[in-house]
């Protein structure tokens, strides 16, 4: 097919091995990406751990596809992501003789299935040094998803986590790593296990509701100050003024009320109650400071630069949720497209740059993993976060933040 673009890499690869004839360097292509297998989402359903083949009723052949050639999300069709030695493996002679990889595309190869053929599979895995798109890295749908616009700036905000997890920034149409894994990813990480408890975590990070109330009003203090005083906030200034907030808070707080029961007076706090949290807020004050040192030292800041807040940290991963419900089948093509515009408008709204977006990320993510270890939660977050700034392939350099 002249002029056809592919997709992605992956497509790219297999489809330059066949158009040189080299079907060695395509097994070896194969042998590296992920294949995803379609299903009965009511089968697999009914029975996870069983994988089904589905001849196709034209040809007898055995389909599978390649990441960057998958359709959009049905309600009714899921996928299954194997390997090529899986398939090897699982093969026997009441199979199909094809395996017919992206077929009707010019990427397409009919391969047979006899014995010889699957040894032959389970050697080029054999020798392949790595399997599906590499992670820490920027990969992108080159058709088939948004590269520019509204869509592909909600995409891009969910940058950090695609590209730590290797997958496509722009996949809108988003399968993930196939259907149940999707669907593990959820449960383990955020005990999601229907379409509700799904909705309830994306509104909540919609709103920047899931990152610590405690850290963002530290933030929000020293903002206030930084515009108050058109400057600088020294760190014991910005801990004396959350000091006098909280203070004044606990005293507002037992102040008579007139309401339509009448005169109403609150208990006060107890003493050691206040001061903890004063106490509290005051060591996180000097977690976040160390933090932002470190950033500059890093470049993730510049000279002088803080961190506005860290609801970047709700925006970015309700990006990503957006796509792991549609790829659990929790939602629609459509939900998704909602949910990745509005996280983009929610980080327009805190931030000024993708810069600052990432710093209010990262320091989200610092502050509940890292433990000021500055250890691989760190290490991984900062790699990424050079990779977006300075990779000529990056979203964050292609798409104007506002």
């Amino acid at each position: 097919m002249t002029g056809w673009t592919a997709p992605s890499a992956i497509e790219r690869e297999l489809h330059g091995a066949k158009e040189r004839g080299d079907w060695s360097g395509y097994l070896d292509a194969l042998a590296r990406a992920e294949l995803f297998l379609p299903q009965s989402r009511a089968r697999v359903d009914a029975d996870p751990r069983q994988a089904r083949f589905h001849p196709s009723p034209h040809d007898g052949s055995l389909a599978v596809w390649t990441r960057g050639m998958l359709p959009a999300p049905d309600a009714d069709t899921v996928f299954l992501r194997q390997s090529l030695a899986w398939f090897a493996n699982a093969w026997d002679e009441r199979d199909p003789a094809h395996l017919a990889v992206n077929p009707g595309t010019p990427a397409e190869a009919y391969l047979t299935t006899t014995p010889a053929d699957r040894a032959r599979w389970r050697a080029h895995w054999d020798a392949a040094t790595t399997w599906g798109p590499e992670p820490g890295a920027v990969h992108a749908l080159h058709t088939g998803g948004p590269l520019h616009g509204p869509v592909a700036h909600g995409l891009a905000v969910g940058a950090h986590l695609a590209v730590l997890n290797g997958e496509f920034w722009n996949a809108l149409g988003y399968h993930g790593k196939g259907y149940t894994r999707e669907r593990e990813r959820l449960r383990g990480s955020w005990g999601i296990t229907d379409a509700s408890g799904w909705f309830d975590v994306l509104r909540r990070m919609q709103n920047a509701e899931v990152v610590s109330p405690v850290w963002e009003f530290a933030l929000r203090v020293r903002r206030v100050l930084a515009s108050d005083f058109a400057g600088p906030v020294e760190v014991e200034h910005w801990r004396h003024a959350v000091e006098y907030g909280l203070r004044r808070s606990a005293e507002q707080a037992v102040e008579p009320k007139l309401t339509p029961e009448g005169v109403t007076i609150a208990e006060p706090r107890p003493v050691a109650e206040l001061e903890g949290e004063i106490a509290g807020v005051q060591r996180l004050i000097g977690r976040i400071a160390r933090y932002e040192q470190r950033f500059r030292a890093d470049g993730l800041l510049p000279e002088g630069g803080w961190v506005r807040s860290v609801a970047g940290w709700d925006h970015g991963r309700a990006s990503q949720m957006a796509r792991w419900g549609l790829g659990a089948r929790y939602c629609t093509v459509e939900d998704t497209e909602r949910a990745v515009l509005r996280a983009g408008e929610a980080a327009r709204g805190s931030y000024r740059s993708w810069e600052e977006l990432s710093a209010g990320y990262l320091l989200g993510r610092c502050l509940h993993f890292d433990e000021e270890e500055f250890g691989e939660w760190y290490a991984s977050s900062l790699a990424t976060h050079l990779t977006l700034t300075t990779d000529p392939a990056s979203p964050w350099l292609n798409i104007p933040w506002r």
